[in-house]
């Protein structure tokens, strides 16, 4: 994944400035406990334009090769150093345990449909918040959505009309995507979803199925 795309540097952005609903600003953080690419571009935006952003609609941050520039450019004393937390040895990142209180294997998961199992976190400010879990090689339901949708993948990987993604990633989809999500084969995929608004079933199969995914 491209983790320079418009929409995710608009989330980066947005969890720096303090303005995400709680769920995204989770998801976020879990991103950055698996992946140390955007760490120091989030820590060098927070000491030097958190504040800032409060006070400015949001834009995508295209250009980084600037945006780090001026942040390098600041004196050293403005600049907060961070000491990464030691990594708990559980299997769902340490935000989300911490978050929860309970790691994977202590969750109630439920059967959705057959290879796909969710265990719901709840709505909170708006968002619906939910763990997932995809059998291998298993193709989910044709769906859009009424409103954005958030998924970072925790293990394995998953493929859709917007390309490949695996731990670590974030996939965006809102309303103008309609795609068959697909868990990548030889491994099981899981992933932390946070949804705004509705998913809405668009194939036939799908149709189908949508009593069960309601429930």
């Amino acid at each position: 994944m491209d983790q320079s795309h418009q929409h995710f540097d608009a989330l980066l952005a947005g969890y720096v400035a303090g303005t995400l609903a709680e769920p995204a600003r989770l998801l976020v953080r879990s991103h950055l406990d698996l992946s140390p690419v955007n760490r120091a571009f989030v820590r060098d935006l927070e000491a030097t334009g958190g504040r800032m952003l409060e006070d400015v609609a949001p834009m995508p941050l295209t250009d980084r090769d600037k945006m780090l520039e001026a942040i390098f450019a600041s004196p050293e004393e403005e600049r907060i150093s961070v000491t990464p937390k030691p990594a708990a040895k559980t299997r769902l990142p340490a935000t989300l345990v911490d978050f929860i209180g309970k790691d994977f294997d202590e969750l109630p998961w439920k059967t959705k449909l057959p290879g796909l199992r969710e265990y719901r976190i709840g709505e909170i400010d708006g968002c619906n918040a939910s763990l997932l879990w995809i059998r291998a090689g298993q193709a989910m339901p044709t769906h859009t959505h009424h409103g954005t949708e958030l998924t970072l993948v925790l293990e394995g990987g998953f493929s859709d009309s917007s390309g490949h993604f695996v731990r670590g990633d974030v996939a965006y989809a809102d309303d103008d995507v309609d795609h068959r999500p697909i868990a990548d084969e030889g491994e099981d995929c899981l992933c932390f979803a946070v949804t705004e608004g509705s998913l809405r079933l668009t194939g036939p199969v799908g149709r189908f199925f949508a009593p069960f995914l309601r429930g």
